[in-house]
């Protein structure tokens, strides 16, 4: 198929990469000509394993060229797939101007029957202020389609290649079709392609998210109340995960949820259920816990050092919000790494991946506080503490007894539960995890 992509983040490069290695025809837009003068040179906006040879391989191949004109796109697409930003406004709903900014240029350009994809994360509805917004422009037969992305962060490529489901949201019977022929190379197995209605499918998208971050806040909730009655949260995470109800997912304590996904979405959809009359109090709980979950760590490190951590050097592993990305969006660290700037400390950083974008967040103020590190145990060269807020795989099996003589003090702030607790102590090293 002819296929147009509008925008190239996480989820419109990895559809416009992944489409194209399946044999389509695919031309990516973005109004960013650094960006896109950028992606031409082989340097890739984002860090996503395993999205840079495919994006190389399938320019070479041809079947995957990048523009800054959303009306070339226009014309060339059959099928034309919005992933432009949707970031949170200043009362917590989704800023949707530029998708509708986007809208609006397709529909003054396109030149034959075409099917417009909304794959950005919206709020109910928006598939039809798409349709009345293209509308507006041309008199040309068109579709709006919501196909809402369930991309992993760090596992993005292998997600869009193997989805779990694709959900498409239409009453179209061509577009159900159109969009069933693209997608049944990735369901050949089994077919995981699940129709329904627009408004179902952007809600869809929205009570996943809010689900999923539930479970996350109620285990850190849960770890919280551990660390006051003495037991330990992974003991009973396991005997909670072994429950065929519960199951095993997304029951893992620790500093917080970040991220471009959880936050943003839960915010929109309260504001969006706000507007209807609904509270969603599960969903608002959720949000709280996690807000005052990211100060944890630092509410231990006073605890350990006396209150005063002025003057004191803090080591901090992992600055992104996940393993496997470089983003910082949302990140916990971000929380953590102010917070204890403003108790007067100093910080050394440490990531594999997100440190430029790390500290592109901070303030002059904060930054000027952080040192940026190449290697983690310069990170902890002369630390009183070493905090562990990303849990990427290098920082699991440190060498404890190298940490044991480089750092100047003994504490470890486990805030991903990734360490072995016993073995740590048996050196010296004073152990505190969530919920341990």
């Amino acid at each position: 198929m002819k296929l147009s992509v509008i925008g190239t983040g996480y989820v419109g490069l990895v559809a416009a990469a992944v489409f194209a290695d399946y044999g389509n025809d695919v031309l990516c837009a973005d109004i960013d000509a650094g960006k896109i003068d950028s992606i031409k040179a082989g340097k890739l906006p984002i860090f996503e394993p395993g999205l840079e040879p495919l994006v190389e391989h399938n320019i070479q191949a041809g079947r995957l060229r990048f523009t800054t004109s959303n009306a070339e796109a226009a014309v060339h697409g059959d099928v034309i797939f919005l992933a432009v930003g949707t970031p949170t406004a200043a009362d917590g709903s989704a800023d949707l101007s530029y998708l509708y900014q986007a809208a609006s240029e397709i529909g003054r350009h396109i030149t034959r029957p075409t099917i417009i994809v909304d794959k950005s994360t919206v709020p109910v509805g928006t598939a039809e202020r798409i349709a009345r917004i293209v509308g507006e422009q041309t008199r040309v037969p068109f579709t709006v389609v919501s196909n809402p992305e369930f991309l992993k962060e760090g596992a993005a490529v292998d997600d869009f290649m193997h989805p779990d489901r694709v959900i498409v949201g239409t009453d179209d019977a061509h577009a159900r079709e159109m969009l069933h022929r693209l997608y049944q190379p990735f369901c050949r197995t089994s077919d995981r392609i699940l129709f329904m209605d627009a408004r179902s499918a952007e809600l869809t998208k929205y009570a996943c998210n809010a689900y999923l971050a539930a479970r996350i806040s109620f285990m850190n909730d849960m770890a919280n109340l551990a660390d006051a009655l003495g037991a330990d949260v992974e003991l009973v995470r396991r005997g909670m995960g072994s429950d065929p109800r519960i199951g095993n997912k997304f029951l893992y304590p620790g500093v917080g949820y970040g991220g471009s996904c959880f936050p943003k979405d839960i915010r929109a959809l309260l504001t969006t259920a706000r507007e209807f009359g609904h509270s969603l109090e599960i969903v608002a709980s959720a949000e709280r816990i996690n807000e005052a979950q990211k100060l944890v760590i630092v509410r231990k490190l006073r605890q350990r050092l006396g209150g005063d951590l002025a003057g004191k050097t803090f080591g901090v592993w992992g600055l992104s919000f996940k393993p496997n990305t470089d983003d910082v969006r949302e990140a916990p660290a971000l929380k953590i790494v102010r917070t204890l700037v403003g108790d007067g400390a100093r910080l050394r950083l440490h990531d594999p991946e997100a440190g430029k974008n790390f500290l592109a967040s901070l303030s002059p103020h904060v930054a000027a506080a952080c040192t940026l590190t190449s290697d983690p145990y310069d990170a902890a060269e002369g630390a009183h503490a070493l905090v562990l807020a990303t849990e990427w795989r290098e920082y699991r099996s440190p060498d404890f007894e190298r940490l044991r003589r480089i750092m100047a003090g003994t504490v470890l702030l486990d805030g991903r539960n990734q360490w072995d607790r016993q073995h740590v102590e048996a050196l010296g090293f004073e152990y505190a995890g969530i919920g341990r």
